[in-house]
């Protein structure tokens, strides 16, 4: 393996570890969980230590891997942000909402709120208690049945809103994104916080909470994009003393690697599933967190 001079991390390393965050943090398997498991599953002993410490590189890599798979959401969905952030400004201007790009601008924002805050006050300490195999490992099983049972709950209300039609063709249409209201939002951005859990995917929370208020699978999962874009980036630019300081020694250029890879698998990742839940359901990725996360735990007892 490459390893560039000074460096805490192979470049190989830097490299798979961008591509398992470009596809797991869009994935809602919970990219944290994969990148806490899989050091560990190959051996990569200098990552595991990291882990292990109060204060390490850790937390610096992993941010700019969020933010390199932020900038891939970004890159996917530019012309949806130039119409948020525009409709933002317009109401500011005029001081009312009367759009659907102007309602979902504020729904992002206050969905962002609470996660925000429960992020600064909470991150640290919950990655740290988290970021061991065996316990994103039993995350990753929780994760999973929580993917189940949202698919098994939209498929109920289904069933209840086709019986309320009395023997109609369909059943109730799906609701759109700007037709949550701001407490759903806000409710959802509380959701959104359990992803500081590694093993818990922020997109299979969102994109549960989602379908729980009655979106249907591809809404949900757009939402879920939309959401994490401005919380990661924040998140990026909050911790990024931690790379430019002394923990971001020896990683600084890896680091900036595994985010160009991240951005990059991102973006074909997101394409690939805003194609998917057109049509397909959670319930893959259900069934692979349970059954992953389940040979986890029996690998690192």
């Amino acid at each position: 393996m490459i390893v560039l001079a000074s460096s805490l991390i192979t470049t190989f390393q830097a490299v798979v570890l961008g591509a398992l965050q470009g596809v797991s943090e869009l994935f809602p398997v919970s990219s944290l969980g994969h990148t806490v498991i899989f050091p560990n599953l190959f051996g990569w002993t200098n990552i595991v230590k990291w882990q292990s410490e109060t204060e390490s590189p850790w937390l610096a890599f992993i941010v700019m891997l969020h933010v390199g798979s932020a900038i891939g959401l970004l890159i996917y969905f530019w012309r949806d942000w130039v119409e948020i952030i525009t409709a933002f400004f317009r109401t500011l201007a005029k001081r009312r909402i009367e759009t659907r790009a102007e309602k979902l601008a504020w729904l992002i924002i206050a969905a962002s709120i609470p996660t925000g805050i429960l992020g600064i006050v909470l991150e640290r300490v919950a990655r740290q208690a988290t970021a061991k195999p065996l316990i994103a490992s039993i995350f990753l099983v929780v994760n999973g049945f929580m993917l189940l049972g949202a698919e098994r709950l939209r498929r109920t209300s289904e069933v209840r809103a086709l019986a309320r039609t009395k023997g109609r063709a369909s059943s109730e249409p799906d609701r759109e994104i700007e037709a949550l209201t701001y407490g759903e939002g806000v409710g959802i951005g509380f959701i959104q916080s359990t992803a500081l859990l590694a093993g818990i995917s922020r997109d299979g929370v969102v994109m549960a909470g989602g379908l729980q208020r009655g979106l249907d699978n591809a809404g949900a999962a757009k939402l879920s994009f939309l959401l994490a874009t401005p919380i990661i980036l924040a998140a990026g630019v909050f911790k990024v003393g931690d790379l430019l300081g002394t923990n971001g020694n020896g990683i600084r250029g890896e680091a900036v690697l595994a985010a160009v890879v991240a951005a990059i698998f991102a973006v074909l990742t997101v394409h690939f599933l805003t194609r998917w839940f057109k049509t397909r359901n959670l319930i893959p990725f259900g069934i692979y967190c349970v059954v992953f996360g389940a040979a986890m735990i029996i690998y690192n007892l």
